[in-house]
């Protein structure tokens, strides 16, 4: 180990060579087959995660942040067919919207299909899901399905935009890091609420308003106000959380005035946190 080095650093695997890159995904699939956490590059920052569907990985994530069950992290999902098994009731312009930006910086909020044997956190029966415009994230999520992942950082500090930068926070929490050179950061996902009639920009990110409107077409697109800063913490999965007002009927909002006829979901949308 080179003097000054991260005690850990082997854990630390290049991606950046076709090579080393196959050899890095082989652990990080292994990992998370046996239910360890581990770190990958997004299109945004760096996250963490875990198989979405092992209840003890995923609360090794959130542990690894130090974060409580009351910020659930979102799923990323290696392929827009994959919404099918995990969601219900998706509307139409979800759809639309999945087909014209995935992969890419555009997390959906759905209700969750109540059958999942799946424990996220407190999400109020809704799931935010993405899919990544990354090579290496999505290589690993067509190996091991879809993965609870939020940035690679402790709460509270910068979302980490190198696999080295998620070692120093994140240390021994995680099993591999699959280091895949910088990551921009840049602006996050925009997240848009689709357990409505109608959809409701919950942040605007990457995308703004004008690019959702061009592909709705005569489908009313609203904003919702927006979060707090410490609600807009990070980005990796998608940001996961924002957590809208109970009602949004006739409330105004940024940029616009929710009608009457936009009903509030049936249970609050869950807080989005990467």
């Amino acid at each position: 180990m080179a003097q000054g080095a991260h005690p850990l650093q082997d854990r630390l695997l290049d991606c950046t060579e076709p090579d080393a890159r196959e050899a890095a995904l082989a652990r990080a699939t292994e990992a998370v087959r046996a239910g360890k956490v581990v770190v990958l590059p997004t299109d945004t920052v760096y996250g963490v995660g875990a198989d979405a569907f092992d209840v003890v990985a995923v609360a090794m994530v959130l542990a690894a942040k130090h974060r409580g069950r009351d910020m659930p992290p979102p799923v990323l999902v290696p392929a827009p067919g994959t919404v099918e098994g995990l969601a219900v009731d998706v509307p139409m312009y979800a759809r639309i919207l999945m087909r014209q930006f995935w992969p890419g910086p555009l997390t959906l909020v759905v209700r969750a299909q109540p059958s999942l044997q799946w424990d996220l956190g407190e999400t109020n029966g809704t799931v935010a899901l993405r899919m990544p415009d990354d090579e290496v994230a999505l290589a690993l999520l067509s190996e091991v399905g879809p993965m609870a992942v939020t940035s690679a950082n402790l709460s509270g500090h910068p979302a980490a935009t190198t696999g080295q930068e998620a070692l120093e926070q994140l240390g021994g929490a995680v099993a591999v890091y699959l280091d895949d050179g910088p990551r921009t950061g840049g602006l996050p996902s925009t997240i848009v609420d689709c357990t409505r009639e109608e959809p409701v920009v919950l942040r605007h990110g990457a995308l703004s308003a004008d690019d959702l409107r061009v592909v709705l077409g005569a489908t009313v697109l609203h904003d919702a106000p927006p979060a707090p800063p410490e609600e807009a913490e990070d980005e990796a999965g998608a940001n996961g959380s924002a957590q809208p007002p109970e009602s949004l009927t006739g409330t105004r909002l940024v940029g616009s005035v929710v009608p009457s006829g936009v009903p509030a979901p049936r249970e609050a949308v869950h807080t989005l946190t990467a």
